[in-house]
């Protein structure tokens, strides 16, 4: 691991003329590789659980684009089939899982140490990428924060309002704040275990805090996370963390200093020139590209990537897509943004 990895600069600090880049999503659906692996894989679960495949998915946008970080090819909701749900995919509808809406739902799950075993697979791919990625890309692993991944254990699927996971949290608050507690016991651990089998950094993905509002927002987005970073910080101290609140709009102020994270990335929901006066203030930013212009692209693509590197030029900032590339993303477009942030 190399600390002069330009991904790492920007974490510690460091203003860079021309940003890091790397696309959440970047392993995915918009490639035709990807595509052929998932494929050989047979189903999305397969592919997540088979390192030597996830390794690969993992390493083709490397390949084809050059990015400056790999993310670990892996799904938020192996945490909740781990500590003991139900978890399957309907073809062109999403995840699936069995919920949790009472208290004889919630017994049978697991414990924060009895996830290892389920998720072993997810760190031999952690350790295949740490071998083979090239000297200058840093490795992320990532997790899902413990809000997001709830409302999906108690919806049992994604939902546009989170509605299922407000009303439990409003009906049964000890059902709820237990099924919040179990989370992120379970997330420490398994982003622990993800820098342990070579991980440099970390990121937290809380991807509908954006529907937490007021005190909840501190008690659910805010407070978990900083119990996450703080955790991890005590065991691994040279790692750096990434948090997305995604659409925390004015909560993106402070959401470093009062977590302890290294970097925020931020949604395209607000502007760049905001959050360079707001949030880079702080540190690192990533982001915040909308992903529409991977769809796009054009004169716009262009303009607005090279917009946003100017509005972060002042401090540290790792550009990025304010949220994942779309599978109706034209792979050409990724280029075309490369072009305009490297010149």
């Amino acid at each position: 691991m190399s600390g002069d990895k330009k991904l790492l600069r920007s974490l510690r600090g460091e203003v860079q003329a021309v940003p890091p880049v790397w696309m959440m999503r970047q392993a995915g659906r918009y490639l035709p590789e990807y595509k052929a692996t998932r494929a050989q894989a047979g189903d999305f679960l397969s592919l997540c659980y088979t390192p030597e495949l996830a390794a690969e998915v993992t390493l083709q946008p490397l390949r084809r684009y050059g990015f400056d970080a790999a993310i670990l090819f892996a799904d938020i909701l192996l945490v909740p089939q781990a500590l003991g749900a139900d978890l399957w995919f309907v073809t062109g509808e999403g995840p699936r899982l069995s919920t949790i809406t009472s208290d004889a739902d919630f017994a049978p799950i697991k414990g924060k140490d009895d996830i290892h075993d389920h998720l072993a697979p997810v760190y031999e791919t952690v350790r295949i990428l740490s071998r083979e990625l090239p000297d200058d890309v840093a490795l992320i692993g990532f997790a899902g924060a413990p809000w997001t991944v709830a409302t999906y254990m108690i919806a049992g699927k994604g939902t546009k309002d989170q509605g299922p996971a407000h009303a439990l949290k409003a009906e049964n608050r000890p059902l709820f704040d237990a099924l919040m507690t179990r989370l992120t016991e379970a997330t420490i651990e398994y982003l622990s275990a993800q820098i342990e089998a070579g991980a440099e950094v970390v990121k937290i993905f809380d991807s509908w805090a954006g529907s937490l509002k007021g005190e909840d927002f501190q008690k659910y987005a805010l407070n978990p996370a900083r119990q996450i970073i703080s955790a991890l910080k005590a065991r691994h101290p040279a790692t750096p963390i990434i948090a997305f609140p995604r659409e925390a709009g004015d909560n993106y102020i402070g959401f470093a200093k009062a977590t302890g994270a290294d970097c925020v990335a931020i949604d395209n929901s607000v502007a760049a020139e905001w959050a360079a006066e707001h949030v880079q203030k702080d540190g690192c930013v990533q982001g915040n590209l909308a992903p529409g212009h991977m769809v796009t692209g054009g004169q716009d693509l262009i303009d607005e990537t090279k917009r946003i590197v100017n509005a972060f030029s002042k401090g540290p900032h790792i550009f990025n897509l304010g949220h994942g590339i779309t599978p109706d993303a034209d792979p050409e477009n990724v280029h075309v943004m490369l072009e305009a942030i490297r010149g």
